[in-house]
């Protein structure tokens, strides 16, 4: 598709040379102009706007500048059989039979690797996503931002870009002393009674906490009791955290995601990379002390810049000598970069992380990298429904939902494609009672189904002694109906829904696709058979049946859905 929209752009560029040449039409510059596929493809596969947008430039009316560029229009060799004015002066496009033929022939060749491109020739691309906090479960946010940012690396990846999936594990800093604080209370609650050892108010209050506490109690006893506090505290941490972490990669697999690199923390600390950055932000002169802590200068004089957008300076080291997390923020991105070489870097965040996007960027700035190669992808917030109300159904906590909940709750596969079904940026209603139903209005079955039809038409006409066999071009050629073409043409769209996702950051492109060509299956089937007709016509229904087959697994595979060959 994409070859035949710039085809068509070349087409009337030679066409408009011609014209000026010739003296029909003035020498000023072409505005830019759109060509798209038109709503109703009985018009014209594809339809350009030239002849609209030139008409000022050209100080011409747009029917006599569309009929200009018609006349000096050249097809041979071209996708093109034809094409026409319409309305105020769109120029609309008619594929030849033999681009439908060439399409379907594309997909049998490519097989399991149709869709795929060199887009984005190898650029070195890192995903981050989910970095769940290891103090706990995971939630309903981290569902999300798991099937979205794992789909999103998949369309990256199918895109031609070199794609690696990473997870920042929070291993360091207040939350990882929360977490010990915490540990330490219900522990010395088991010894020594919850009125002598209270759980303070800003403590983690899960029965995940507990469950760690007594875990450690029946393997050590009561042995740090009367240990030190902080040496009490590191051994319930170094205990409980591993255990943590070992608890994500497991729900994450079982959630079909696996990462590449899972990146700690306190390596930051560790090897030095936190105290290279302030070092390097200090000598950029971006920091100051005031208060005994050290401060990044984000702040402008600039009264140019909008109030609602101008940014406060953050605190890099408090005054008791501990780095803030913006601090180990900007060394991780620093180490994304500068030390790992990637070229871009897309982190997937809360929406309620909305106001720190401007501060890394400019940070990035700060410390003599750009900014503009980070790119932060905003999740909106989920709301379970079931039976038409909101739903809560966690069975640890009764506060929130965790991702084993809902996984438990409904198929993997409904999970993920129900999460990639809108952008990310904005809100849905995650409806339980139909990620479960067996029927059209499901649209994950929906497209499932789709599957299994074809895989139904393929054994049933295997029973009768009928098998696909290669086409030859002319046979193809006899795919003409309005159903037939319509389905060809959503074939053929895939690659570039692929480019789309991955361009826009938005693999929800991906579901919408899946459906779209389930639907225009689903007629097909409806309005052509492909048994009971001439032998060449069967065959050349079957390569199309294939090739929807191939298409829709490869889509789903992109999205880690199942593809069934029976439902």
């Amino acid at each position: 598709m994409k070859a035949a929209s710039d085809q068509v752009r070349e087409m009337v560029m030679a066409a408009l040379g011609e014209a000026v040449s010739a003296g029909e039409l003035p020498a000023e510059p072409i505005p830019a102009f759109t060509v798209e596929i038109p709503g109703d493809t009985s018009h014209g596969d594809f339809a350009a706007n030239v002849a609209l947008v030139s008409a000022k430039a050209f100080h011409c009316a747009p029917r006599k500048i569309a009929d200009t560029v018609l006349a000096h229009l050249r097809f041979e060799d071209t996708f093109f059989t034809r094409a026409e004015c319409a309305g105020p002066g769109f120029l609309n496009f008619f594929l030849a039979p033999q681009w439908f033929a060439g399409a379907l022939a594309e997909v049998a060749a490519e097989k399991d690797h149709y869709g795929r491109s060199d887009y984005g020739r190898g650029k070195k691309v890192m995903v981050e996503f989910v970095s769940a906090n290891p103090t706990g479960p995971m939630h309903m946010g981290n569902a999300r931002g798991g099937a979205l940012g794992d789909c999103l690396a998949s369309a990256l990846d199918a895109a031609g870009y070199d794609v690696t999936r990473e997870f920042y594990i929070n291993d360091a800093g207040n939350q990882i002393e929360k977490f010990g604080i915490s540990l330490e209370a219900r522990y010395l609650q088991l010894y020594l009674g919850e009125e002598n050892a209270p759980l303070p108010e800003d403590a983690y209050q899960g029965l995940d906490i507990l469950e760690h506490a007594k875990a450690y109690a029946a393997i050590h006893g009561d042995a740090l009791v009367k240990a030190d506090c902080a040496e009490r505290r590191k051994a319930l941490v170094d205990y409980a955290l591993p255990l943590n972490i070992a608890g994500l990669k497991r729900d994450l697999a079982k959630y079909r995601i696996e990462y590449d690199v899972w990146f700690p923390e306190s390596q930051l600390h560790n090897d030095g990379t936190i105290d290279k950055i302030l070092a390097v932000l200090k000598d950029r002169g971006m920091t100051y002390e005031k208060d005994g802590a050290l401060w990044l200068r984000l702040s402008s004089d600039d009264e140019s810049v909008p109030e609602a957008e101008r940014m406060k300076d953050e605190v890099l080291v408090r005054a008791n000598g501990i780095p803030t997390y913006f601090a180990a923020d900007i060394a991780y991105h620093y180490n994304k970069f500068a030390v790992r070489g990637f070229e871009r870097v897309i982190d997937v965040w809360g929406a309620d992380h909305h106001g720190h996007v401007a501060r890394m960027k400019k940070a990035m700035d700060a410390v003599g990298l750009s900014g503009d190669a980070l790119d932060i992808v905003l999740m909106q917030l989920v709301r379970l429904m079931k039976d038409g109300q909101p739903f809560r159904m966690s069975k640890r906590t009764g506060k929130s939902v965790t991702l084993n909940d809902l996984i438990d709750e409904v198929p993997v596969d409904a999970a993920r494609f129900f999460f990639n079904l809108r952008e990310p940026n904005s809100t849905f209603d995650f409806d339980l009672s139909l990620a479960v139903e067996q029927s059209s209005q499901n649209p994950v079955y929906y497209v499932q189904y789709a599957h299994a039809r074809i895989c139904s038409i393929l054994r049933n006409l295997k029973n009768e002694g009928v098998e696909p066999r290669e086409c030859t071009e002319q046979e193809l050629l006899l795919l003409t109906a309005p159903e037939e073409t319509a389905l060809i043409r959503q074939l053929a769209a895939f690659p570039g829904e692929i480019v789309e996702a991955a361009r826009c950051y938005d693999p929800a492109r991906l579901t919408r696709y899946a459906i779209d060509l389930a639907t225009s299956f689903h007629k097909f089937y409806n309005a052509c058979r492909v048994k009971g007709e001439a032998e060449s016509l069967t065959q050349a229904r079957l390569a199309l049946c294939l090739a929807v087959r191939t298409t829709l697994k490869n889509d789903l595979a992109l999205l880690k859905i199942d593809a069934p060959e029976s439902m």
